[in-house]
């Protein structure tokens, strides 16, 4: 088992308490200005997917599991579930959607994932921290809207629900950060 620090805990970790594994699905620093700050991670444990919550002090150091983390490239989804291939030795995974749980709308054929197992099974996986989507659909420009701090609701072709700057509208590709799904910048390519 390794020690690290509360506050680094991310979603897609594999936290050991009392003897038993659990997935984090997120982490939450809170920096209150009296007072000490927080970490709180909602978390699903592993054997029968009963979902918890808890709250350590951000220095607490909390016990993350030593499990088998290795990059797998997401194929495609069907009736079985979401199948991966590990590009060195093309195995291939099959993820199901109860463990995947909100992380599939990130999913993109080819992309690279983290795919941790213990004892041969897959328990849980991370998504990259930042990916790509397609506007597909976002409200008019409203006139007189200032860009410096109003944004506007849009749909991704993925369905994701995001905040996005006035200018951006139905087509522009941007990246948005898959912790929080918030908008990072216009896409580059």
């Amino acid at each position: 088992m390794v020690k690290v620090i509360a506050s680094s805990l991310r979603k897609g970790n594999v936290v050991d308490m009392d003897g038993r594994l659990y997935v984090v699905l997120n982490a939450t620093n809170f920096h209150p200005g009296k007072g000490t700050p927080t970490t709180s991670v909602d978390m699903r444990r592993i054997s029968d997917g009963v979902k918890v919550s808890e709250r350590w002090k951000t220095t607490d150091q909390v016990e993350k599991a030593t499990v088998d983390e290795r990059a797998y490239d997401f194929l495609y989804e069907d009736g079985e579930g979401f199948h991966f291939m590990e590009p060195e030795t093309y195995d291939q995974v099959v993820v199901s959607a109860e463990m995947l749980g909100d992380n599939a709308v990130y999913l993109q054929e080819g992309m690279r994932c983290w795919l941790k197992t213990f004892e041969g099974a897959p328990i849980a996986i991370e998504v990259p921290q930042k990916i790509t989507v397609e506007i597909a659909d976002t409200e008019p420009v409203v006139k007189g809207q200032t860009a410096s701090s109003s944004y506007k609701p849009a749909t991704t072709d993925r369905g994701l629900r995001v905040m996005v700057p006035p200018h951006i509208g139905p087509g522009t590709r941007i990246v948005i950060n898959t912790d929080d799904n918030s908008y990072v910048e216009r896409a580059k390519d």
